[in-house]
């Protein structure tokens, strides 16, 4: 599965839509992605499952670049 992670750079930083990043992680749950970036120190607010029709719509617009970890 691919997630969808919404996050701040920094831990501190109050989430401020603007400022607000994504990253696509491959997992099998929302637990697996936590462990696999707590090394970064992100605030992360939201991970999202991306279903059939998000994932083709990522693809399309080319943002989607699922991250190595």
């Amino acid at each position: 599965m691919i997630f969808k992670v919404l996050y701040q750079e920094l831990q501190d930083e109050v989430p401020v839509r603007e400022r607000t990043q994504s990253i696509y992680v491959e997992a099998d749950s929302v637990r697996e992605v936590r462990k696999k970036l707590s090394d970064r120190k992100y605030n992360i607010e939201y991970i999202h499952e991306l279903d059939e029709a998000h994932l083709n719509y990522e693809k399309e617009t080319g943002k989607l670049e699922v991250e190595n970890i």
